[in-house]
C-alpha cells in the first residue's frame, strides 16, 4: 500500500483528492474515502490537495493512525464491501457501506 487515508476525512469528505487521482483509486464510502491498496501508484497527488491533511504514505503514518492501514485494504475484502480490485472508483460509485471501525467512530 501506498498512501492511506486516515480518520480526518471522516465526515469530511472534500473529495478534492478524488477528482485529482490519475488511476482513481480513490472509493467513497458513507462517511469517508479510501484508498485501493493495489490500485495506487503512490503518486502522492492526493496529498497535496487534501484540505483536513488525512492522506499519509503508509510508512509515514503516526503510530497512533496505523490501524487505518487495515482499514484501507479491509474496506474492499468480502467482509465488508467484496468490492475487490474493480479497476476504478468511477466504475462502481458509492458504496453504502463503510468499514466498521469508520461506521462506529464518533461523529
Amino acid at each position: 500500500m501506498a498512501y492511506v487515508i486516515a480518520d480526518g476525512c471522516i465526515d469530511c469528505k472534500d473529495a478534492t483528492c478524488v477528482s485529482c487521482c490519475p488511476v482513481d483509486c480513490i472509493y467513497e464510502g458513507v462517511r469517508t474515502f479510501y484508498i485501493h491498496p493495489e490500485e495506487c501508484i503512490n503518486c502522492g497527488v492526493c496529498v497535496s490537495v487534501c484540505p483536513p491533511g488525512a492522506i499519509f504514505e503508509d510508512v509515514e503514518l503516526p503510530d497512533n493512525l496505523q490501524h487505518f492501514i487495515a482499514i484501507n485494504r479491509e474496506f474492499f475484502e468480502p467482509q465488508v464491501t467484496g468490492l475487490g480490485s474493480p479497476g476504478g472508483a468511477s466504475s462502481v460509485g458509492a458504496s453504502k457501506l463503510d468499514h466498521p471501525a469508520v461506521a462506529v467512530a464518533p461523529r
